[in-house]
């Protein structure tokens, strides 16, 4: 992609792509993230993303957890996640439907029905996932 940039040839490319293809691309995060934005590669427990207002943060956030929510757990169960935040209201206006959101980052097909009353985003496949605050 970003050969077709430098050459000038990126109207020609995405002229040529039907609206699925264009969709897809719009939606393929790999594409337009940074490589700090991305997960870590290896088997983890904690990744640490640290920037400055407007680094990406949330937006990382919110496309790892549509990719473990799409893909599910390597035993074939579904994943349970968690998102805390130091209170509610923060939680749900930037992580579950901010501008760089988890209901903002997936297609409308794909997009997990959002339960504000039971404190719950529960996607088409069956993922789940629960609001939960630090503070008292």
């Amino acid at each position: 992609m970003l050969a077709l940039c430098r050459k000038g040839l990126i109207d020609e490319f995405l002229a040529g792509l039907t609206p699925a293809e264009l969709e897809f691309l719009v939606h393929d995060w790999p594409v337009w993230a940074r490589d700090d934005q991305l997960e870590p590669p290896g088997d983890w427990t904690t990744w640490l993303v640290l920037g400055g207002r407007g680094a990406g943060k949330t937006r990382a956030g919110a496309e790892w957890v549509r990719a473990v929510a799409s893909a599910g757990d390597a035993d074939g169960s579904l994943p349970r996640i968690a998102l805390v935040g130091e209170a509610l209201a923060d939680v749900r206006r930037v992580m579950v439907e901010g501008p760089s959101g988890i209901l903002a980052v997936h297609r409308t097909r794909e997009r997990p029905v959002f339960e504000p009353t039971l404190r719950r985003l529960r996607w088409p496949g069956g993922a789940v996932a629960e609001l939960y605050t630090v503070s008292a």
